[in-house]
This record gives C-alpha cells, sequence and structure tokens, in this order.
C-alpha cells in the first residue's frame, strides 16, 4: 500500500451520481454529496440538478487527510430549495469506506453503491489519488458542522417523513409534522425562511392526505400557497412552489373532483412548464401522467364552457400538450367543441371556420384504427352542417354526409355509439334533402334513424333525442310528398319525446316547436282550429325557456309565425296577421342564425306580406337585401359569391318583385332603389373596391391612402383563395379574406364619419342614381309574377311609371323562345327572303312594350328625336331585343313608314344605373389614345370552325383608324389570352374579332377564344384598367345575360365595362363574320368621320355611330345581323 496511515493526502473527485431517488419522492432543487473532512467540517459538492433518468454530474474533487478521520463518510443528500436552505436535507444514502478501500481502484474511476432505495441502489463514481501535500482545494466547498436546534428540527423531519413514506407508519407521520410545525413557530412572515418552512410542513400533510392519514387538503393547499406568494416571479425557488401547490390541487382533485382545482393547476402549469429545463427530472414528473397528462385528461373530461374565458383556457390546455402529445387530438377537439358552442351562441362565422381547422387535424391525427376518430368524424362533420347552415357552401354538406358515412363504418352493429351515429348520418340526409330534393337521401334518412331508434329502447338516455330526430325526418318527408302517415306519425313520436323531457330538459324546447310545426301542418290540411291553438301555446312555451339570444328562438320565431298565419288564414283576425309578420320580423334579425337561413325566412316574409297585403312588404324586402348583401360579403371570390347567390331559388326574383311591390305602393323612388340594389349585387360587391376616391383623397389623403391599400389587400388576398383546392387551405384563406375584409370595414366606417362621406359605398339613394340619366332618360323593365311596367328615371324630376298591362311574365318567357327560334331560322336565309317570324316579334315588342314608354318621352318629358336613351331591362326583359322594337307600318296618310325605336332614339344599353354613373366619373380622367384590334381567326383543334373574315376585317379597322391614335395589331400565334390580356391594360380603345361564347350556367366562364386559352370573363374582371374608354365587340353572344341570376347582368360587354371600359359595343347572339364587317365598316366610318374636321376620337359617339351604322347597311346585312349589335355604356 502507497504511503503511510500517517502522512497520506487523498485527491477524492466526485464525478456523478446514478439511480438517485428520494425516499419521500419529494422532488429536489438539487443533489449534492456531503464527506466528512474531520470532527468539525464536512465538504460539500455543488448542489446539482437532477435528470430525468435519475443522473447527477458534479466533477467537484476534495483533498483530504487520512489523519483527519479513521474512515471515510460519505452521504448523498436530496436539497429542496436552491435559495436559502434549513438543515442538511434528506438523505438518500450514507456510507463508509476504510481508505485502503478507497485506494484500491488505483487512478481509474470507480463506482460505490449505497443501500437501496424503492429496491434500486444509488451508487457514485468516484475517482482518488494520492497526493503530496494539502495543495489546492479548488472545488471544496466547506461547512462548518452546526448543532442548532432549526436545523436539527428540520433534518429530523425529513428523516421522519422518509421513514413514513418507506414504512407507512403513521408514528413517523405525526413526528414529522411535529418537527416542521415547531420549525414554522420560530419564524414570522416577514423572515425569508418563512416560505421554506410552510413547504416542508405542507409536504408532510399532504404525504398524509395521499395516504388518507390527513385530512384538511384545504389548509394543506393554503400553506403551499402562502409559500407561493413568498416566492414570486424571479425567486430561485418560484417554480418549486409552483409545482408544489399543482401537486396539492391534482390530488385535492383526484379525491373532492373539485372542477376549479384542474383548472387553477392549467393556469400554474403553463407558468411552470417553461422554467422547467428539458431532461431534469422536475420536468418529466411536471410533464408526465401524474402532472400535466393527468390535468389536460381531466380536462377534457370537463363540461363544454363557451365563454371567453373558457375559450382561453382550453386554448391554454391546448399549449400544453403540443403536437406528438399522445392527448393533442382530444384537446384539440375539446377546444374546437368549445367553439362550435361559442358559434352556436353568438354566431360569429370566426369561432366556426377554427373549431372546423382544429377539427380537420385532430381527425388527421387519428388513423385509421385510433379508439377516438369516430368521435372526431363526428364532430367535425357537425360543424361543417353548421356552417353549411350558416353560409349555405354546398361543399361543406357532401363533406359532412362522408365524414359521418366513415364514422357509421367505424360503429358495427353492436357498437355502443351506432345509434348515435345513425342519427348523425340520417340528420345531414335530411339537410341535403332539403337543399336538393333527391328524394333517396329523404328515404335513407328516415331508415338509418328507424334503425337509431330500435338501439334506443324505453329508458335509453338518448331515446327522447333519437324520437324527435325521427319525428323531423317524416315531417321533412310530409312537407315534399304530403303523405298523411308521416304527418300523424311524426306527430305521435314528437308527442313520446316530449313527455320524456321534463320541464329543465335542455332539449325540450326543439320538442316544443318540433310538435308546434308539425300540427300547423295538420292544421292546413284539416282547418282545424284545435291543432293550431296548441301549436301557438307550445311555441310560446319554447320562447319562455330559451334566452333572448339562444339559437333555437329562431325556430320558434319560424314556428310561431306559421301558427299566427295558420289561425289567420282560418279566423282572419288582423291581429294574428300582425303577430306573424312581427315574429317574421325577430326570426330574419336573429343574430346568431346563418344568413341563408335568414335569407330564405326574409323572403318567405315578403311573399307572406305580399299575399296578405300587408304593409310590411317593403321592409321585408330591404331586410333580404340587407342580409343578401352580407351574405355575399362573406365570400371572398366572385364565382362563389355567384354560386351563394344562385343558391337562392326564390330569391332570384327579388328584384323585380320589390320593385313592382314599390310601384304598387305608389313610391316610384323606392322602385328604382330596389331594382337597383337587388340587380347589381355582384358587381357592387366587386366594384366598391375600385370606387374612384378624388373626392376623398382632397378631404382626408391619409384615409383615402389606407383605403386603397386595404382594397388591394382584399382584392389580391380573393384572388389567391380562388385558386386553393385544398379545403384545410380554403377554410384558413377565408378566415385570413374576413380578417382583412374587417379591417377594410372598419376604414369604411371612419370614412363615413367625415362630413361629406356618410354614404360611402351605402346603397345609392334615388337622387345619387339620377346622375345616371345625366344625358338622357334611363328607362328601367320590371318583370315580376305581380306586373309587368317601365321606370322612366328622367334627367330631373321624379320618375315616371308605365305600365304595360298586355304583357305578363309568362308571356316575355315565350316571346324569349319565339325570338330564339326566329332568329334560327333567319340565319339560314338568303339575305332578300322575308323574315316574317322575327317581324311579328319586333312588332309585339312595338306594340306592346315600347309605344307606351315612347308616348311618356315624347308627350310627358318632351324627348327630341334622335336623343340619347338608355335601356335597362330586368328579368325576362333580359332576353329580348327592345332596341330593335320596330312597328312595321305605314304612317294613317302614308306618307311614309311610321319611325321605329331606333329611327326616333339612339339606343344604349345599361346593366345598372350604377355601372353608368361609374363609367361617367372615370371619364374625368383622360389619357393618351391607343387603338389594338386583336383577332383570332384559326383558334385550333376544337375551339370552333376558322373564321376567315377576321384578317380582312383586322386589316379593315386598320386603315378605318386615324393614324394618330398610335394603332397595332394582334393576331394569329400573337393573339393569346396572355397577349390579348396585356393589350387590353396597355391601350384604351380595343377591336375584338374571334368567336365569343356566353357560358349561361357559369358565366365567369364566358370567354373569348384565343390561340392557347380562353380569355375569360373573369380574367377580364380581375384587371383593372381604369384609362379603358372603347371596346368593339365583333364576336358572338358578348351581350347575353345569366340564366341563373337573371337580374345580374353578368356578361362579356358588361365584364368589359366593368373592368373600366366606359363604351362597348356587343353582340346577342351569333354574328356572321362575312357580313359583320359591313356593319364593322360603316361603324368606323361614322365614329371618325369629324376627324379630318378637326374632331376628336370621342367614345361617346359609339352609340349614334351604331344607329347610323346599322341603318346604313340595310341593303347588305339581314335583319338579324343587324340587331345582334347593341351599345352598352357612355
Amino acid at each position: 500500500m502507497p504511503g503511510s496511515a500517517e502522512s497520506r493526502y487523498i485527491r477524492l473527485e466526485v464525478i456523478n451520481g446514478k439511480n438517485i431517488q428520494v425516499p419521500s419522492w419529494r422532488i429536489p432543487a438539487g443533489i449534492y454529496v456531503s464527506i466528512n473532512v474531520d470532527s468539525r467540517r464536512r465538504w460539500k459538492s455543488a448542489i446539482s440538478m437532477l435528470s430525468s433518468d435519475r443522473y447527477v454530474t458534479w466533477g467537484n474533487s476534495v483533498t483530504l487527510s487520512s489523519l483527519s478521520s479513521p474512515a471515510l463518510s460519505v452521504e448523498i443528500r436530496a436539497h429542496f430549495e436552491l435559495d436559502r436552505t434549513l438543515g442538511g436535507g434528506e438523505v438518500i444514502g450514507e456510507l463508509q469506506m476504510s481508505w485502503d478501500e478507497l485506494l484500491d481502484h488505483g487512478d481509474e474511476p470507480f463506482d460505490i453503491s449505497f443501500p437501496p432505495v424503492r429496491s434500486v441502489h444509488p451508487s457514485l463514481e468516484l475517482m482518488a489519488a494520492i497526493v503530496h501535500a494539502c495543495d489546492d482545494q479548488d472545488d471544496a466547498l466547506f461547512d462548518s458542522v452546526v448543532d442548532c436546534k432549526i436545523a436539527r428540527a428540520t433534518d429530523a423531519g425529513h428523516t421522519q417523513l422518509a421513514a413514513y413514506v418507506t414504512g407507512e407508519t403513521v408514528s413517523h407521520l405525526n413526528d414529522a409534522v411535529e418537527h416542521f410545525q415547531l420549525v414554522l413557530d420560530q419564524y414570522t412572515v416577514s423572515h425569508p425562511d418563512h416560505a421554506t418552512a410552510l413547504t416542508n410542513l405542507a409536504w408532510a400533510r399532504l404525504k398524509g392526505y395521499m395516504r388518507n392519514d390527513f385530512e384538511d387538503i384545504d389548509a394543506t393547499t393554503s400553506l403551499f400557497r402562502d409559500a407561493l406568494a413568498l416566492r414570486p416571479q424571479h425567486h430561485p425557488d418560484h417554480h418549486l412552489s409552483l409545482y408544489n401547490l399543482t401537486r396539492a390541487l391534482i390530488w385535492r382533485h383526484s379525491k373532492k373532483g373539485t372542477a376549479a382545482d384542474i383548472r387553477e393547476a392549467v393556469q400554474l402549469y403553463q407558468e411552470l412548464l417553461p422554467l422547467c429545463p428539458e431532461g431534469t427530472y422536475l420536468r418529466s414528473t411536471a410533464a408526465g401522467k401524474n402532472g400535466v397528462d393527468y390535468v389536460i385528461d381531466e380536462c377534457n373530461r370537463l363540461p363544454i364552457d363557451a365563454s371567453d374565458e373558457g375559450i382561453h383556457f382550453r386554448r391554454v390546455v391546448l399549449e400544453l400538450c403540443p403536437l406528438g402529445h399522445q392527448l393533442h387530438p382530444r384537446t384539440l377537439d375539446e377546444l374546437a367543441q368549445a367553439l362550435q358552442t361559442r358559434f352556436d351562441q353568438h354566431g360569429s362565422i370566426d369561432d366556426l371556420d377554427t373549431s372546423i381547422q382544429l377539427g380537420r387535424k385532430a381527425v388527421s391525427l387519428c388513423p385509421e384504427g385510433h379508439a377516438e376518430r369516430d368521435t372526431y368524424l363526428n364532430n367535425l362533420a357537425d360543424s361543417l352542417v353548421s356552417r353549411f347552415n350558416h353560409q349555405g357552401k354546398p361543399n361543406d354538406l357532401d363533406e359532412a354526409i362522408s365524414l359521418h358515412e366513415e364514422a357509421l363504418c367505424l360503429c358495427p352493429v353492436g357498437h355502443k355509439y351506432r345509434d348515435y351515429s345513425l342519427d348523425n348520418l340520417g340528420g345531414v340526409l335530411v339537410d341535403r334533402f332539403k337543399t336538393r330534393g333527391d328524394i333517396d337521401d329523404i328515404t335513407r334518412a328516415i331508415s338509418l334513424r328507424r334503425e337509431a331508434l330500435t338501439l334506443c329502447p324505453p329508458g335509453h338516455p338518448r331515446r327522447d333525442t333519437t324520437l324527435n330526430n325521427l319525428a323531423l325526418a317524416l315531417q321533412t318527408r310530409y312537407n315534399e310528398s304530403h303523405v298523411s302517415e308521416d304527418l300523424n306519425e311524426a306527430i305521435e313520436l314528437y308527442r313520446e319525446s316530449l313527455r320524456l323531457k321534463g320541464l329543465d330538459h335542455p332539449g325540450r324546447p326543439t320538442t316544443l316547436f318540433g310538435l308546434s310545426s308539425v300540427l300547423c301542418s295538420r292544421s292546413t290540411k284539416t282547418q282545424k282550429n284545435e291543432d293550431v291553438e296548441e301549436a301557438i301555446t307550445l311555441c310560446q312555451q319554447s320562447l319562455a325557456a330559451l334566452s333572448s339570444l339562444h339559437p333555437d328562438r329562431y325556430f320558434s320565431y319560424i314556428w310561431l309565425q306559421e301558427a299566427y298565419l295558420s289561425r289567420y288564414r282560418i279566423l282572419h283576425d288582423p291581429a294574428d296577421l300582425s303577430l306573424a309578420i312581427e315574429n317574421f320580423r325577430l326570426a330574419s334579425g336573429h343574430p346568431t342564425q346563418g344568413f341563408p337561413s335568414r335569407i330564405i325566412i326574409a323572403y318567405k316574409w315578403s311573399v307572406a306580406a305580399e299575399q296578405h297585403g300587408d304593409e310590411s312588404a317593403l321592409e321585408a324586402y330591404n331586410t333580404c337585401f340587407d342580409l343578401l348583401d352580407r351574405h355575399l360579403a362573406t365570400r371572398s371570390s366572385t364565382i362563389l359569391r355567384r354560386e351563394a347567390a344562385a343558391a337562392f331559388n326564390g330569391v332570384r326574383s327579388l328584384p323585380v318583385n320589390a320593385a313592382s311591390c314599390a310601384i304598387y305602393h305608389d313610391n316610384l323612388r323606392q322602385a328604382v332603389e330596389l331594382a337597383e340594389r337587388g340587380r347589381g349585387q355582384q358587381w357592387s360587391l366587386a366594384s366598391r373596391l375600385r370606387t374612384p376616391v378624388e373626392d376623398l383623397e382632397s378631404a382626408n389623403p391619409t384615409l383615402a391612402h389606407n383605403y386603397l391599400e386595404l382594397s388591394k389587400l382584399v382584392s389580391d388576398t380573393a384572388r389567391s383563395s380562388a385558386t386553393i383546392a385544398d379545403r384545410a387551405a380554403a377554410d384558413r384563406e377565408a378566415t385570413e379574406y374576413r380578417r382583412v375584409t374587417r379591417q377594410w370595414e372598419d376604414v369604411v366606417a371612419e370614412i363615413r364619419y367625415l362630413p361629406a362621406f356618410s354614404r360611402f359605398l351605402l346603397p345609392l339613394s334615388y337622387e345619387d342614381l339620377q346622375a345616371a340619366a345625366r344625358q338622357g332618360p334611363v328607362i328601367i323593365f320590371v318583370a315580376s309574377q305581380y306586373s309587368c311596367s317601365a321606370i322612366i328615371v328622367p334627367t330631373s324630376g321624379g320618375p315616371h311609371h308605365v305600365p304595360l298591362p298586355s304583357i305578363a311574365l309568362a308571356d316575355l318567357k315565350i316571346l324569349k323562345d319565339r325570338f330564339t327560334r326566329a332568329i334560327r331560322d333567319s340565319s339560314r336565309m338568303n339575305l332578300g327572303e322575308s323574315r316574317t317570324d322575327l317581324i311579328v316579334l319586333l312588332r309585339i315588342i312595338w306594340d306592346q312594350i315600347m309605344l307606351p314608354i315612347v308616348h311618356v318621352l315624347e308627350h310627358v318629358l318632351k324627348l327630341k328625336p334622335r336623343s340619347r336613351i338608355w335601356l335597362c331591362p330586368t328579368a325576362a326583359f333580359t332576353s329580348i331585343p327592345l332596341h330593335a322594337a320596330h312597328p312595321f307600318q305605314t304612317k294613317p296618310d302614308r306618307s311614309g313608314k311610321e319611325p321605329c325605336l331606333e329611327d326616333l332614339y339612339i339606343c344604349s344599353y345599361t346593366p345598372t344605373l350604377s355601372a353608368l354613373i361609374r363609367s361617367r366619373q372615370s371619364m374625368k380622367r383622360r389619357v393618351p389614345l391607343s387603338f389594338v384590334a386583336i383577332g383570332q381567326g384559326q383558334p385550333g383543334a376544337g375551339k370552333g370552325k376558322a373564321l376567315l373574315a377576321v384578317d380582312s376585317e383586322l386589316e379593315l379597322v386598320h386603315t378605318l383608324v386615324p393614324a394618330t391614335a398610335n394603332r397595332t395589331t394582334i393576331s394569329g400565334d400573337e393573339a393569346t389570352r396572355g397577349g390579348a390580356l396585356s393589350a387590353l391594360q396597355q391601350n384604351t380603345w380595343v377591336h375584338l374579332a374571334c368567336h365569343g361564347k356566353q357560358d349561361t350556367k357559369q358565366p365567369y366562364d364566358s370567354h373569348f377564344v384565343m390561340k392557347d386559352e380562353h380569355l375569360t370573363l373573369l380574367d377580364i374582371m380581375e384587371k383593372h384598367i381604369p384609362q379603358a374608354e372603347f371596346a368593339f365587340l365583333s364576336a358572338c353572344h358578348t351581350a347575353v345575360g345569366d340564366e341563373e341570376t337573371p337580374d345580374e347582368v353578368i356578361h362579356l360587354a358588361a365584364g368589359l365595362q366593368f373592368s373600366g371600359f366606359k363604351s362597348v359595343v356587343g353582340t346577342l347572339w351569333e354574328v356572321d363574320d362575312s357580313v359583320a364587317k359591313h356593319v364593322v365598316e360603316a361603324f368606323y366610318g361614322y365614329m371618325f368621320g369629324d376627324l379630318k374636321k378637326g374632331g376628336v376620337m370621342d367614345c361617346t359617339r359609339a352609340a349614334w355611330a351604331l344607329n347610323c351604322a346599322t341603318h346604313a347597311v340595310k341593303t347588305k346585312v339581314p335583319l338579324e345581323q343587324r340587331m345582334v349589335f347593341v351599345h352598352i355604356g357612355v
């Protein structure tokens, strides 16, 4: 053995520790090693943090003299504070070994093992070497052995608590509590060690509570809470006190189930986890199954709280289990359900969209075979149905059905939730049947719900709901098929469901108004007043049970108005009609219901008011327009807005019905406003982002700049969302669109506070709209189911009503079909053949439509011959060539032929009055003129026949347009979609000669045929070309409207006008390119005839030039090819 016992100095390095466990299970602040130096001193290593795998690293060293002590005494201890400590902490292991044993390992590291803690031996890795002198103590930390009462009591408390935990002897617990209480009694609240004393006592009491040896958990929790208050943020032991309090709250919750405890624990963990370094024992314990995991799991069992605080709480819980955590999908779903519930209560679409996004994530994280996939599928489907009901997007309903189908497959016969899944799938099929009318959907829905009912026998907790839902499906089928058996069974099912629901049952109001609705249906059939009286009572009961903003009040209002209307039809009491109207008003204004449902009920209100002669009809129409505006504004693209508008079948005729109603009430100014407002919704929603702001820039440049920037941002966001196919991404983009739209709306609201801008972007009043008639009267043609008439808006003064009693809506539809046949037949005739059918039809237009209007123009307005007039047809009038009206007869004095409309006046069309006003406003900005002729006569295979006359037409145009117009020509391979779009943007005057195709089903896909791709109406509309002036569309079908929304004039010519062209010549049907060149030659001849006399190119001459040209080519061009050209705009 080297050296002698009398002279040895030993340098001992404490490297690390393994399998370190605290006997009392308490979480340590750190672990240290204590070694005796002599009888008065002990050496302590640094306090190092315990890792998640119970490993500690020190690397501290000490030089010891073998003379100071007969043997080496080593202890591993746990400290529970990083700040000031009381005593030496809890002993984990202690060991004595001789100096010779220590030196037996040479210069190599070696392990020493301690007695087991919970069957595992803690160990230390050491390295010992003899040194010749006690030279340096580089890492040594020496403590005097302190023998004070507080330290002894504290250490004794730790010893007794460890003995209690390992041996389960209650006397040890009592001793530990007594020792820790003694220490606490020595300190006032202000003493720096008070928090440590509180914590030690609290832990002893908590250990007793865990084993049912101590009862007062509330006082124990208070001790931890007091300690935390003494260790605020930035205190070295703040995180430990946070953890300690969570343990008390979790244990109290586990035994008492107090929701407040688990909610508080969530808030504490939100603060605690960022303070716990990854890889530490504290982190692994806090984030483990008895820590955060327990808290999250228990939170996911809490009832849904849709308050703002509840939603915030759910978001915090989600932060505690990030992606990859096993509870992440369930927590996503819980937040989704809370947001869905808040949407149900308050109607914020952002909540619903976020709920759907979270639901999609939850489903995506649960592949096939996951135990909870069916639940997440059902919940996501429910949210999609809610959005369908709110926004009317058909894709949402189809996706919901697919999700419910998959969920049902995951719930085979015998599955405990099969009835629930059957019921859900039946519900969405009922919704789809209501939308699309496929009888297979409702038949299957009833079958599914019957099966669900068999799985819910008497006594089953969901039997009442299943009865109610089957009744609803049968009622839905009765409304379509009117089979009495369905109605009677629905009544009995509703009654049984109601009997199973107590007065305080949350689903009782739903069954009350459901039963009320079927009783109303039966009373309509039997005329029995008893059913109506019961229905009214039931609805009143349902309303009494619902809060003022409960979503189900909407349905109660609906069925209460139906009940009152039913009683009105039986008893004819005006009070019942008034009550019905009031419930229409309440239902259409109920804020928690989606726009589609409210639009439909407002429309039904207008129908009922019209049928019964109630004065609220105009209010109903205005309500419907307001709701439709707001609904369409939620759509981020032009196509989506049109689809949303087209989804409401009855609403298509709303503008003309509203105008007709206003006419009936002798309110012509409002008739003009209503016709304009309803007719131009597609254009007005798009054009509001392009409103000229010159006046605003003068009044408030900053606000004008903000408005323009946000308008561009909204437009850009809309365009980007239109190209997204992925549904989840589309949902996110829709949310972003609404966000920037709200910012835009905030700026608009700010603008309206300015003195002269109170009606900025609001629907135009009659006085505003009359600006359209500045250069000549505008004639609005109204064709509704109630009457056909015209309203003339003069240059000044009030509007004039011109009844058209000789023609009805049905006559116009017949007239349209006859014109289609006559045009087709005429196109097959030679130039010299008589167009007898066409002449007869044009004479009908003259006699029954235009002649009464001409009388007012001549004799009331004293309009001079050859003055300009603008025709603004609506509904069925849009398919009639009004400008070509002709008497085709000789004057009574045989001095010549009676003049036709185009002999008397220069006719133009305008899609809306607003479009004409915008065109005139933008005429103020003039730029240097440039003219481009675009032609494509060889479109390629599958794109139409070759147009052999196109090249010669382009050459002709080139010779007719003055050289000063900076003229260019694009044709052949250069006439591509991109080339044409670029030319439209770079030139002020455009001539287009090519195939044109109007898509009547999807008008935004209407297009000009180019060499590569189609140049669509949507392409044109998305280009803002404010400098553009004139376009001649020598192509087919460029001014034909939309079949789905006939009160919206959506065609190629109107699209060019919207994009910036002030004056457009378009076509109503197919153009024969071999004769069109005669019209083109004559038109440009008149258009530029005055230039040699010093005139200028003026797009406002286009209507006059077209009028002259069609007269000039009578001998060269057949009637149907002269009529085909129309002028639109200024």
